[in-house]
């Protein structure tokens, strides 16, 4: 009796919330529909008193002179935050943008609050940079194996991106990685196995989802392996059907029984789930047959940016819209044009081929999500929580923390590792300098440098590149002379590139010799001969100075390889399997 009463007094919030929902949609009018299906970027710190760069922008790309503006035109549902649009400049600026925000779309007549978004990954994908907390990405948080870690990570950086008033993450990305030479996930993915993947990727949505923020899994139904990006093509899996569901399907069913929130679609072609020749996002036997209806889910389905070239290729920008919602998307992601996505929406319910019934359906999955995310109630950040929550030295201690489980030794002869003070306290640092992902100290050399010399070395920092030329090169040999050893961070090292003439030359020197991997793991195929080799899976601030933590002794590495590596000579031959590393 207990149970059954239970049940029913569960029931009836549920129930009573579904009618306050479907009220909501029966008293809105059809433009107000479509506009709350989209999801767009808008440039500016401020919802109403942008800079004048910003208001040029947003009238060139948009048509209007601020957020507020484009809220009241369009109606939109969402916005999604860029660094490069100026939306993330600092945690107060942020949480006073996402509540001007708020603020302009309530003030509509039936105004509704916003979904405000971002792609806070983690590792080299962020937006929202220092003073909040950054974690590992998410191959280092697969190097360290742990399903508590991949909850801390969802926990914190949900908690501190509610605090500035995002309430949605495109995170986790749910890609098996069973491609080196992928150039669009690659490291974004926790792994190959698609196992491990699937638990990691549960771990994060409840970690999201405890903080009250909505995860997005992506990207569906498997990103992992391509060597196209579909940012500028259109990529092709050849996956058999059967091999999907070994390896493709398997994140996503765990993300769907975790409860995800939002699924976000894949610009690739399936043959073998819609040979069509359709990409998925524009897909109703990928989204609608394979996703609804044998996945079970029921919850928010958007699209990747409609901005990039896999989903543009075959249709018009005009097109595309009206062709996902048909698909069963219920969301449109940052179109090119927002003008032209939105009157195309429009004029396709006008004239029949969309119903304004099916436009409800996927606005009642878009308001179930923003009522479970009490947005219906409460949609404003509490700007003196701030500074409680964003960065705090408990948040920054946990992820250091983390990130020390996921450094992953690969090399180790003579026991080179860790370097003694006393035997090496001079350390040249040398090698690559990719652009600091978003929101850390940067260049790599640099971070390391300062890191090894806060541990009690001397170590001076040497950028090379990640294409260094002939005088870089001897420029390093020659500072290599007057060092104890060298540390050398690698970028993506191929076969007879200039990255790997400068470490033979370096091994060259006698000097002792340690590399480090700053993105992908699969270098160390690339660099025999080198006494000793680790992988950081990125090359924020975290990660490198728990990976100069390892160098130095102060930690032990504790990172497993969660991608095979193949032999340079013979790819079909693994040189180190999923699960290998050293310690000590």
């Amino acid at each position: 009796m207990t149970v059954g009463g239970t049940a029913h007094a569960a029931a009836a919030p549920a129930a009573a919330t579904e009618r306050r929902l479907r009220a909501i949609v029966s008293g809105m009018t059809l433009q107000e529909k479509v506009g709350q299906l989209f999801v767009t970027r808008v440039y500016g710190a401020s919802a109403t008193a942008p800079d004048q760069a910003d208001i040029d922008a947003n009238l060139k790309e948009l048509g209007v002179r601020t957020a507020a503006e484009l809220v009241a035109k369009y109606r939109v549902g969402g916005f999604i935050y860029f660094t490069w649009a100026n939306n993330t400049k600092n945690p107060h600026q942020i949480a006073e943008l996402s509540n001007g925000l708020q603020r302009a779309s309530l003030a509509q007549p039936r105004g509704l609050p916003v979904l405000v978004t971002t792609d806070q990954e983690h590792g080299i994908v962020c937006r929202v940079g220092k003073p909040a907390t950054l974690f590992p990405g998410a191959m280092a948080i697969g190097a360290g194996g742990s399903r508590a870690d991949a909850r801390t990570l969802g926990r914190i950086s949900g908690a501190e991106l509610r605090a500035i008033g995002i309430n949605q993450d495109y995170s986790p990305d749910a890609d098996v990685n069973v491609n080196p030479a992928n150039p669009v996930i690659g490291v974004r993915s926790f792994g190959a196995d698609p196992a491990a993947v699937a638990a990691l990727v549960a771990a994060e949505v409840q970690g999201y989802r405890s903080s009250r923020v909505a995860a997005t899994a992506k990207h569906f139904p498997g990103h992992g392996d391509t060597a196209v990006d579909s940012h500028y093509g259109f990529p092709v899996i050849t996956h058999s059907r059967e091999l999907w569901e070994k390896l493709d399907a398997v994140p996503f069913r765990a993300a769907v029984a975790a409860g995800i929130d939002c699924i976000m679609t894949a610009h690739i072609m399936v043959p073998a789930l819609d040979d069509s020749g359709d990409p998925a996002t524009l897909s109703r036997p990928i989204l609608t047959g394979i996703l609804r209806e044998e996945l079970g889910y029921d919850g928010v389905v958007v699209t990747d940016s409609l901005q990039m070239q896999g989903v543009r290729t075959k249709y018009g920008d005009d097109r595309v819209p009206v062709l996902a919602l048909k698909a069963g998307v219920d969301q449109l992601l940052d179109p090119p044009s927002l003008d032209v996505a939105w009157n195309a929406v429009l004029n396709a319910v006008r004239g029949g081929e969309l119903t304004e019934a099916r436009l409800d359906e996927s606005l009642l999955r878009v308001l179930r999500l923003k009522s479970r995310l009490g947005l219906l109630d409460d949609p404003y950040a509490a700007t003196d929580r701030v500074d409680r929550v964003v960065g705090t030295p408990a948040h920054l201690a946990a992820a250091d923390r983390i990130a020390e489980r996921t450094t992953t030794l690969l090399v180790n002869e003579g026991r080179l590792l860790p370097l003694s003070r006393r035997s090496h306290r001079r350390v040249l640092v040398v090698g690559a300098d990719p652009a600091s992902p978003s929101g850390t100290t940067g260049p790599p050399t640099g971070v390391l440098a300062a890191a090894l010399t806060r541990l009690g070395f001397t170590a001076t920092a040497l950028s090379t590149g990640t294409a260094p030329a002939a005088a870089a090169i001897d420029a390093a040999v020659t500072a290599a002379g007057g060092a104890d050893a060298v540390v050398v961070a690698t970028y993506n090292v191929t076969a007879g590139s200039a990255q790997q003439t400068l470490v033979q030359r370096l091994v060259g020197t006698g000097r002792p010799v340690v590399a480090l991997a700053v993105r992908n793991p699969y270098d160390v195929a690339q660099l025999p001969g080198v006494p000793a080799v680790l992988a950081s899976y990125s090359w924020t601030d975290v990660e490198l100075g728990a990976a100069a933590r390892v160098i130095a002794g102060r930690v032990a590495p504790r990172g497993r390889l969660p991608v095979d590596v193949a032999r340079a000579d013979d790819p079909a031959q693994v040189l180190y399997p999923v699960g290998y590393g050293l310690t000590y």
